[in-house]
């Protein structure tokens, strides 16, 4: 076990996606595997709320295979596939509405050499500063986490991959901006529903702040 801190619990991820996101920011997510403990600080996140955002896999609905863990009860993973890496995202809101949390970066806490091997990051440098290239990306912290598809549809309230309390921000310490990657998305694109902790230099891209769109669930 890392430390004491309490596990965050289903009603956590049950909420409003929007302020799950936000909330997530300062939380540690941790994977316990074979002996191995892995821990990073949540640093970076973004929102996904299917029936609404033309940016996620479930929108207007859309029901496949891929997506049915979004349907699902809050608090389990959503691990998809793209060009062949990996990215974690967390089931959010009430369940039979695909929501969820991208999870985007990460500041490593624990078990920064595993990390290191995983990403193929020579372990003397990632001390230094290359230690930010560990987790500063969606596909780069699954990886270094050990996350893959195997654990899709995984419970975060169990005792593999689970998350913790961490640091309480302040909504001046909190970053609010438009997504990355999905200028496909019409409108969606727009939306600011990506968080990060501000003037943090473990984040996947420079923050440029703005201010959040709130949607009409009606």
């Amino acid at each position: 076990m890392y430390d004491h801190r309490p596990r965050l619990g289903r009603s956590f991820y049950s909420r409003d996606t929007l302020r799950v996101a936000r909330e997530l920011l300062g939380k540690q997510l941790v994977h316990e595997s074979e002996g191995c403990l892995t821990v990073g600080e949540i640093v970076e996140t973004e929102a996904y709320i299917g029936p609404y955002d033309r940016a996620s896999h479930a929108f207007q609905g859309r029901r496949t295979p891929r997506v049915k863990v979004q349907y699902g009860p809050s608090g389990h993973a959503y691990v998809y596939t793209i060009h062949g890496r990996h990215c974690f995202n967390i089931t959010t809101g009430p369940e039979g509405s695909p929501e969820v949390v991208l999870i985007r970066a990460l500041r490593p806490v624990h078990g920064l050499e595993l990390m290191a091997n995983r990403r193929r990051i020579d372990i003397a440098e990632s001390s230094g500063k290359r230690k930010k290239e560990l987790c500063n990306g969606p596909c780069k912290l699954c990886e270094a986490m050990g996350i893959n598809p195997k654990h899709y549809g995984i419970d975060l309230c169990g005792k593999v991959i689970y998350l913790k309390e961490g640091l309480n921000l302040g909504s001046n310490e909190i970053a609010t901006t438009q997504r990355i990657g999905i200028d496909y998305a019409g409108e969606a694109k727009d939306y600011s529903w990506r968080f990060c902790v501000s003037d943090c230099r473990y984040v996947s891209k420079p923050v440029k702040t703005t201010r959040s769109r709130s949607i009409n669930r009606q």
